[in-house]
């Protein structure tokens, strides 16, 4: 048990996700474990995270990813057994390693125990574990459309009445009305502390509470269905829902927990986050990867709009609650392939100069497993390839509307989950990357990327220049400059549609000045005043090009960054 000491302990701390199924097969049978992050623990070490977020590795039949949990106490048989979870968290403790397990208590798996009483019939004592609707003039209650596709009732043939998932069928939402099902959250997160981790990441947090009666939703001439979300995220008793969890169960511990939000915005954000509301300590939200286009019509940034976003978000946040920074996670496409560039030439530029944009904003950075070593997005030759429920709904709900073929994998290629999902790619000789451990003869679960010869931890770590090695240097600034945790912020050159160029600044007049050219044209910035405080800079505290001679920093390279003390 973690005993409640500093509470702000995270403020300096840098978060490494990991993917469990794609990280690393230690037991060669294609699918990532547990024994696999326990060998590559000195690895993130080295890396200078100190807080490990593990996505789902609770028993499930993994529709989806292990968001669709059957027993909240037991470890899935696929990652390994409880006592193999027990030696992780103690390699994790010998080497100051924090441990974030990601908790899904919106929705339960259908084979959950209690999901199968609660179906058994309308007296059940499980049945108002979830929501339950009777037909409306022979149909579903309402419209609603789900996240992933299709309607988000579905009719149950034993009792006559339809249950609610605003995800997949196989997940039905629990009711968080009904106080036994909170009781029995609080039991789940207890647990799990108790065993000593370090805190929870809680996936769509902001959809436990749903408006009463399940209102209609806003119609969409393009859907058979309707937009309830507005009746479903953020719904009326939410933050009453997460203070409860706080009081009942995080107030008695030193953990962090952050909450998935989407949709949520600043407002939301401010709301979750500030610490006198005693909810959570921050949120995950999607608005700034919303910037370019929707789910599977992408278009392209606008950076002055990022600008703005996180302006808003630097400034909004400033002293009241706190910010996440993150480019990628499980459920994104991989950063470098959507707003840098891919390309050999400038793929580790790139990859360096968003790096360094995210790194020295307010905020606590979550780092992806393969972000640090500039893995890409796939290209799978066929549909069969892919893994992920989301994108094999949205190609069949595509190919009825009669959209090519050709613009489905067009919209697949740029923002299937599974551009994140491919096997973390360890080393250049080994079959599929040296994902299970070397073996020939084991194929994993999901293609690896054929690129996994150029790009891999191998090559990384041999190349003084790599960018992990960047990323290394980025959290080392970090840890040891208050003023990238502390200082303010200030947007410079807003309207610039090719660079972000903002400083940080602290009572001590110490200030810092950042630099991203997100773009694979030379800029030139016009500034006076700015070329005269670069000249009699105090120090370069990073750069993503080697060579520093140079008579004008503010003549911008194709994708560079720099970060300068003043």
């Amino acid at each position: 048990m973690s005993v409640k000491e500093n509470s702000d302990w995270w403020h300096c701390s840098v978060v490494y996700q990991i993917y469990p199924r794609s990280f690393f097969d230690s037991n060669e049978d294609g699918i990532g474990d547990i024994n696999g992050i326990t060998m590559k623990l000195d690895y993130i070490k080295n890396l200078g995270a100190d807080i490990i977020w593990i996505s789902p590795i609770y028993d499930s039949p993994n529709y989806d990813a292990g968001y669709d949990i059957r027993d909240y106490y037991k470890i899935s048989s696929e990652y390994g057994t409880m006592d193999d979870f027990d030696v992780m968290l103690k390699e994790m403790k010998q080497r100051q390693l924090k441990l974030v397990m990601d908790l899904a208590i919106n929705h339960t798996s259908d084979e959950h125990p209690w999901f199968i009483e609660s179906k058994k019939s309308k007296d059940n004592p499980y049945r108002h574990f979830y929501h339950w609707a009777p037909s409306n003039d022979g149909k579903a209650p309402n419209q609603w459309g789900a996240c992933f596709g299709g309607s988000a009732w579905t009719y149950d043939i034993i009792t006559g009445e339809y249950y609610l998932h605003t995800f997949t069928t196989k997940q039905p939402d629990l009711n968080w009305d009904n106080p036994m099902v909170r009781h029995e959250m609080h039991k789940v997160m207890r647990w799990w502390l108790e065993k000593g981790v370090d805190g929870f990441r809680l996936n769509t947090i902001n959809f436990i509470s749903k408006s009463p009666h399940y209102p209609e939703g806003k119609y969409n001439e393009k859907s058979q269905y309707t937009d309830g979300s507005s009746y479903y995220i953020n719904g009326p008793r939410v933050h009453e829902y997460i203070h409860e969890i706080h009081q009942q169960v995080l107030q008695h511990y030193e953990v962090i927990a952050f909450g998935e939000c989407p949709g949520g915005d600043l407002h939301d954000a401010e709301l979750f986050s500030a610490p006198e509301r005693k909810e959570l300590n921050m949120i995950l939200t999607v608005e700034h990867l919303d910037l370019d286009g929707g789910k599977w019509t992408p278009k392209l940034l606008d950076l002055r709009c990022l600008k703005h976003h996180f302006t808003s978000w630097q400034k909004g946040l400033y002293d009241k609650g706190w910010n996440s920074l993150y480019w990628n996670n499980h459920d994104q496409p991989r950063i470098v392939s959507r707003w840098g560039n891919d390309t050999a030439p400038y793929r580790d530029l790139s990859a360096k100069m968003l790096a360094t944009c995210l790194h020295f904003l307010c905020g606590t950075p979550f780092i992806y497993q393969g972000e640090e070593i500039g893995m890409t997005n796939v290209r799978f030759p066929s549909l069969a390839d892919y893994r992920d429920i989301e994108t094999t709904n949205f190609h069949s709900e595509a190919s009825q509307t009669g959209l090519r073929l050709e613009e489905i994998m067009a919209a697949i290629y740029a923002k299937s989950r599974d551009n994140a999902r491919t096997p973390m790619q360890w080393s250049g000789n080994l079959p599929h990357g040296g994902f299970s451990n070397g073996a020939v003869n084991v194929l994993p679960w999901i293609n690896a990327n054929s690129n996994y010869t150029d790009i891999n931890v191998e090559q990384a770590l041999n190349n003084p220049q790599s960018i992990f090695y960047y990323y290394q240097k980025l959290i080392q600034l970090r840890k040891t400059m208050p003023i990238i945790t502390n200082g303010k912020y200030e947007i410079l050159h807003d309207e610039n549609t090719h660079i972000f160029m903002y400083k940080r600044c602290n009572d001590n007049e110490q200030e810092i000045i950042v630099a991203c050219n997100f773009s694979q044209q030379p800029i030139i910035i016009n500034d006076i005043q700015l070329s005269e405080k670069i000249k009699n800079r105090k120090q370069i505290l990073i750069s993503n090009y080697e060579k520093h001679k140079r008579s004008d920093w503010l003549e911008f390279r194709p994708y560079e960054a720099w970060a300068m003390e003043i």
